[in-house]
């Protein structure tokens, strides 16, 4: 288990400010965050590349904080592969071996089965100058398993491959966690991390600011930073307020707008509410139907995703809907229309502040 208590380091006008999380044994945990947050930096100082101004880190409940880097039972990749240009395949992922002393037939035996592990046995007696980034980066995952480190530190290790190596990588990662490898991931791409990770930490400019389970982030999300940099477009501020004709509902205001939704939450208080894209109905006229929050307005943008589209309505407020291509086409959409929107009060999600 690795806990970070309290660590600060100021480096320049940046900051990291009293850093605190805990990693299980078997976990696979995720930094999420944007870039220049303090990812890599954070990851360096449990490395021990970079010493802490203050504060502790433990590894199975003893300060490593004064433990040299290769002494602290930890491996790291990075977002490039670091390979030995002029080793083979097999000589880089022996080499931390060679260097510990095994011997040749240890060596040996460990080597396949790591290349096996990371699927590179096919490439064992190439050079690395004839491999492919995602090939490179398989190599440099078994070369930092070689240390048989208790956690892999992975700092964005996908960042710079196209969507196919990708999914190889993602696929390994995931085995080698369900293996038991304890996993520290830093990366800006939420959905990467909701693929691969049963613990989340955000972080921002030097802080983190909410962890927990992808569940307990993604549907939960503690503020509008979190909400639209995991790609929740309707997430709004504003607070509780009575219905004179709905006594079993409740209004949420924001700005000018007032949605109904059937929270307990007593009125006048504050938070945010989510509503999720795939609730909002486009229509042309006024559904009669059992969504009771009905709004007329205009389209403001229109954006094509891998699943079809999102429709910007503004309404006072702007609301991202999600349809089909197909719908889009049925329903003539362009920039400038006038159309009816309409979701459930139940779709509505309230998150007190």
């Amino acid at each position: 288990m690795l806990k970070l208590e309290k660590i600060n380091k100021k480096a320049g006008n940046f900051s990291l400010v009293d850093i605190d999380f805990t990693v299980g044994k078997g976990d696979y945990f995720t930094l999420i965050g944007e870039s220049g947050a303090g990812k890599s930096m954070l990851l360096e100082i449990i490395m021990g590349i970079i010493a802490p101004d203050s504060g502790n880190i433990l590894l199975n409940k003893k300060s490593i904080l004064n433990t040299p880097t290769q002494k602290r039972k930890l491996g790291i990749v990075y977002q490039k592969p670091t390979l030995f240009p002029h080793m083979s395949v097999f000589e880089n992922i022996a080499y931390p071996l060679k260097i510990k002393k095994f011997s040749k037939e240890e060596i040996k035996i460990k080597v396949m089965q790591l290349s096996e592990d990371t699927e590179i046995t096919h490439l064992l007696k190439r050079n690395i100058g004839s491999l492919s980034g995602g090939e490179m980066q398989r190599v440099t995952i078994a070369r930092t398993l070689a240390t048989n480190p208790e956690i892999l530190l992975l700092d964005e290790p996908l960042s710079f491959l196209d969507v196919q190596l990708k999914r190889g990588i993602l696929a390994l990662l995931r085995k080698l966690n369900q293996q038991g490898q304890t996993i520290i991931h830093v990366t800006h791409d939420y959905e990467e991390a909701l693929s691969l990770t049963n613990k989340i930490a955000i972080i921002e400019h030097g802080s983190i600011i909410q962890t927990g389970t992808p569940q307990e982030v993604f549907q939960h999300p503690k503020s509008a930073f979190i909400a639209h940099f995991i790609g929740i477009g309707n997430f709004f501020k504003g607070h509780i307020l009575a219905s004179e004709h709905q006594s079993d509902l409740k209004f949420f205001k924001t700005s000018d707008v007032k949605f109904f939704t059937n929270t307990r939450e007593e009125e006048k208080s504050e938070g945010y509410i989510m509503i999720p894209g795939e609730a909002i109905f486009i229509s042309d006229e006024k559904l009669h139907s059992s969504a009771i929050n009905n709004f007329r307005g205009t389209i403001k943008d229109i954006y094509q995703t891998r699943n079809g589209l999102e429709i910007v309505v503004d309404i006072g407020v702007e609301l991202t809907a999600k349809i089909s291509n197909f719908s889009f086409e049925k329903l003539q959409l362009r920039v400038g229309k006038l159309v009816w929107i309409s979701f459930k009060a139940s779709s509505i999600h309230f998150i007190k502040n």
